[in-house]
């Protein structure tokens, strides 16, 4: 019955449809929650609990929100901590990983297949379950407040999925290539930075599922770094949350300006996630 479902007209009428409509319904239901937060940091404070799904207008529009970031909080320095933190920490986690991950994937020696499920252990359990540890290693290092402290934990948190996923993209990389450079007295190093842009869609993808973990968290800088020096603009935002009045307005302002720099980020390299994704699933 399935096979003449599928060879009826309905299913090339509306069954080539249906992915797209499913795909369709449910970007919707993942951007809903942010177009929510952008339109009512647009309003005040009453018009958000009125109506809180009609889009501002001459009466409701309002940057009071705005203006209490701005001016109540150091916004600007919780932004470039953020900033600072995210970019370094991702670069480090790129480039080492990319080394670790040719590495492996290049080189034949005992403890090869070891040291893959050692990573792969890395990506199954999540770093948080070692907080207390991780805490007693930095108040021993002298690295509380500090934004060192937040790239050493973020770095360790994103190496095992960068190296995991760029090896086996590497591995695609014919060796007739590598051969070829060796040949012609390439050194090692030469041809690593040679194969590199042929994993670039690898490279995207990791970049834009490394950095959204890292702007978006709370919990280390919240252990780490909560000084008023070092605090992240995740962290900033929490100031308006209070136990009896919470300033919505700010609260949602905060987050709209916090979700920029991801946005910013997929837009630039969509298409090369695309292609990873693409490449991973074929593979």
């Amino acid at each position: 019955m399935f096979t003449w479902f599928k060879t009826s007209r309905f299913w090339y009428r509306f069954g080539g449809t249906t992915p797209h409509f499913v795909l369709i319904l449910y970007g919707l239901i993942a951007l809903f929650p942010i177009v929510l937060v952008v339109i009512n940091s647009l309003k005040g404070r009453r018009a958000i609990f009125k109506a809180p799904y009609a889009f501002p207008n001459s009466e409701t529009f309002s940057m009071i929100g705005y203006n209490t970031v701005v001016e109540r909080t150091n916004f600007p320095l919780y932004f470039a901590n953020s900033l600072i933190v995210t970019l370094i920490s991702l670069l480090l986690i790129l480039f080492m990983g990319a080394m670790a991950a040719y590495a492996l994937s290049e080189y034949k020696f005992p403890g090869n297949m070891f040291m893959g499920l050692y990573l792969a252990l890395g990506i199954m359990i999540p770093i948080r379950l070692g907080t207390v540890g991780i805490l007693r290693l930095i108040v021993s290092l002298g690295l509380v407040n500090t934004l060192t402290a937040l790239i050493l934990v973020y770095t360790a948190m994103g190496l095992p999925l960068a190296i995991f996923i760029l090896q086996q993209f590497m591995r695609q990389v014919p060796k007739e290539l590598k051969d070829a450079g060796r040949v012609d007295g390439a050194s090692e190093y030469r041809i690593f930075w040679l194969i590199l842009p042929m994993v670039r869609p690898a490279v995207a993808t990791i970049a834009v599922f490394t950095m959204i973990p890292i702007w978006n968290d709370l919990w280390f800088p919240l252990i780490l770094a909560p000084g008023g020096k070092t605090m992240t603009v995740i962290l900033g935002a929490q100031q308006f949350l209070g136990q009896f009045v919470t300033d919505w307005n700010a609260v949602l302002s905060s987050l709209t300006l916090a979700m920029l720099p991801v946005l910013m980020l997929y837009i630039f390299f969509s298409k090369q996630l695309i292609r990873g994704l693409t490449a991973g699933a074929v593979k």
